[in-house]
């Protein structure tokens, strides 16, 4: 994975996965919590998420509750559908002072509706996978859309007026 940047808040990743190349942009949405109005705007360009604690700090993971509950807010259904992909991650794997055990994370996860992983960005433990199980779920997602797409306006009428949702 390289990294290029400009802006040190948003950098460029170019990943490779499912032998294709991809290009990210990855915006920090750090202390973004100071300034509510430039992370509503992160949020509302985001087409993927990855909620990151350190495990050695309980308090980074509660302070991801209210982010998680803007992102909900703001992507709707979309997100407790599971359409839009989100990924908590668990990092500093390698510290042994931990304050947040993996099943902890692994449950917040499931009731999240949303994959989980531990990482260590100092070692490297993870990283690629994580980057690499992101681009898989918005590569589902970006094709379950190409699917309905191809519905025509008739079929999704009726599918409407069943109860069922045309919108993954």
């Amino acid at each position: 994975m390289n990294l290029k940047s400009g802006d040190p808040r948003a950098q460029i990743a170019v990943i490779s996965c499912n032998k294709q190349v991809c290009t990210l942009q990855i915006t920090d949405t750090t202390g973004s919590h100071q300034f509510p109005a430039m992370q509503r705007l992160s949020i509302s360009k985001g087409h993927a998420f990855i909620l990151v604690y350190s495990i050695s700090s309980r308090q980074s993971l509660e302070e991801l509750k209210p982010i998680h509950a803007e992102i909900v807010e703001m992507k709707g259904g979309d997100l407790e559908g599971g359409s839009i992909p989100v990924m908590l991650v668990g990092n500093k794997c390698d510290d042994v002072n931990r304050e947040c055990t993996v099943q902890e994370g692994a449950e917040l996860a499931k009731r999240w509706n949303c994959a989980f992983l531990e990482t260590s960005a100092k070692t490297n433990h993870n990283v690629k996978e994580l980057f690499q199980e992101l681009l898989q779920l918005e590569t589902r997602r970006a094709v379950s859309l190409q699917l309905e797409s191809n519905k025509s306006k008739a079929q999704r009428r009726r599918d409407k007026l069943k109860g069922k949702c045309s919108v993954m």
